[in-house]
């Protein structure tokens, strides 16, 4: 399901990023062992405190960062030592907090080949093409006074945390709070050229039909259409350029 967020500044949701980065293998590196089962729990919306008994990641679109992240936390009936207590299904204060703080300090995958010849002129593509208007490539961020880790650092996360009119292919007609069923919010690119070795497969967009990065651009409408057309224009070589540069990332 895809997540729609509105932010009212781009700054202050930086942390917000790199809390989430890779957090499905934190969390699975953190739990081995443990028996997956379903999440029962009572959500509390963290944008208008809507509530329902469901699944966790039955509630996606709407809820807190400290949601977002034990989404994929195995508990519940069938997990190893489930009771039927509240304790069984619920992870502690304590737990949160620590796997939040790991989380949150976990460093994004270092580039590779950044100086070849075809991975720079890929680059000089990206941005002549106009890709940079929404995959915005770093920021700084805030001053952070209770989270020195992430205080003040430069980043490049090649995303501008806004939602974006991508077309009607890409509409899944669903509008979800302020977001209409047309618009998505600009993914982070930062570590998307390790999807095969971190995920096991090369599938991307909200739904995984895109089967390449090549792909995946051309599913670009709406707002995008323009950069999408340049691309398509692009001779193959300097196509195969711009993959080489996003599989860098």
């Amino acid at each position: 399901m895809p997540c729609r967020l509105r932010f009212q500044s781009q700054k202050a949701l930086v942390a917000f990023i790199l809390a989430t980065m890779l957090i499905r293998v934190v969390l699975g590196a953190i739990l081995i062992g443990v028996v997956p089962g379903a999440i029962m729990v009572h959500v509390i919306s963290g944008c208008n405190f809507d509530s329902a008994i469901g699944r966790v990641d039955q509630q996606f679109a709407d809820r807190t960062i400290g949601q977002s992240e034990f989404n994929f936390i195995p508990a519940g009936i069938g997990a190893i030592g489930f009771t039927g207590s509240d304790d069984a299904t619920e992870i502690s204060a304590e737990g949160m907090s620590l796997v939040t703080f790991y989380a949150r300090n976990l460093a994004v995958p270092a580039r590779r080949d950044v100086d070849t010849p075809e991975v720079l002129r890929g680059k000089d593509i990206f941005y002549t093409t106009g890709c940079t208007a929404c995959h915005t490539p770093k920021f700084v961020t805030d001053r952070l006074v209770d989270q020195p880790e992430q205080s003040f650092q430069l980043i490049w996360p090649y995303t501008d945390m806004l939602l974006h009119d991508m077309g009607a292919g890409l509409a899944d007609n669903r509008p979800e709070a302020r977001a209409t069923g047309r618009e998505w919010r600009t993914p982070p690119l930062w570590g998307i050229g390790l999807t095969q070795t971190v995920s096991g497969h090369s599938y991307f967009l909200h739904d995984g039909r895109a089967r390449s990065l090549l792909e995946a651009v051309l599913w670009h409408g709406g707002e995008a259409a323009p950069h999408r057309d340049r691309v398509i224009d692009l001779p193959t070589e300097e196509r195969d350029a711009l993959i080489a540069y996003l599989e860098s990332l």
